[in-house]
């Protein structure tokens, strides 16, 4: 699986776009994802306040919540300091998120993350606690289409299997609008094993954004996670060629 040359450090430069200042610590690892599809429903607040650690305050757009199913591929996985290894640093993940702040700091909280690595999701839920699963997953396609497949193989069962394209030219998100609200997040909100909040730093680029179209062949995403996105209107679909992105060490809040 081919997935471009290796990490672009040069985005460490380019900080004026950021809502808050960088965090003052080194950061401490890498990532690079490609070939992402932004899929996102309308809901009901109501539907997701449940669900979400009360320490942390749904983000609303206009007065709704969002749900966003998010499949891609990552690559340059590794720490600070440490060669990415083909065999171990890239790999499928596919994520269910929603909008969440805390002290004016905007967030991501997932309800899961499912991915094609082992380590990776023993990793993630030993230090972070984020609620990974194993699954398997398959990325093909041809030309600019995208065929993505994952059945989780831990938990309970879930699967996904979408094509999706881009259909537009790529755009950066404006301010105050709901693509900048949806994909302009530079943290992601959980809690600990002792279900105490903290808060994880990340920095990227402006997402270049494209419009997209899908055809969702199965989603059992949402049910999973105790949404039923069936019953929604049609999802909002973005596409993203690549975002490389580094993370820094979680910080109680």
């Amino acid at each position: 699986m081919h997935l471009g040359p290796g990490f672009d450090r040069t985005i460490l430069q380019h900080t004026a776009h950021r809502p808050w200042a960088m965090p003052r610590g080194p950061w401490l690892m890498t990532q690079t994802w490609h070939d992402l599809l932004f899929a996102h429903w309308r809901v009901d607040a109501a539907r997701i306040r449940p669900r979400v650690p009360a320490a942390l305050e749904l983000d609303l757009f206009e007065g709704d919540a969002w749900i966003g199913i998010v499949p891609f591929r990552m690559a340059n996985v590794s720490a600070r300091g440490v060669p990415a290894l083909p065999w171990l640093s890239a790999f499928p993940e596919l994520n269910v998120r929603t909008y969440v702040r805390v002290g004016g700091r905007a967030g991501i909280y997932f309800f899961s993350l499912d991915a094609a690595r082992v380590l990776a999701v023993h990793t993630a839920r030993t230090l972070l606690n984020l609620p990974y699963h194993v699954a398997s997953m398959a990325v093909g396609g041809a030309g600019d289409a995208i065929e993505y497949e994952s059945r989780r193989q831990s938990g309970p069962r879930a699967d996904f299997h979408a094509t999706y394209r881009p259909i537009d030219l790529p755009f950066v998100a404006a301010p105050g609008s709901l693509e900048y609200f949806l994909a302009e997040r530079y943290c992601l909100y959980h809690v600990n094993r002792r279900g105490k909040p903290y808060r994880l730093d990340i920095h990227h680029p402006p997402w270049r954004l494209q419009r997209a179209t899908a055809v969702l062949h199965q989603n059992t995403m949402g049910e999973v996670n105790g949404f039923c996105l069936s019953d929604a209107a049609a999802p909002l679909l973005h596409f993203v060629k690549r975002q490389d992105t580094v993370a820094w060490l979680p910080s109680a809040l």
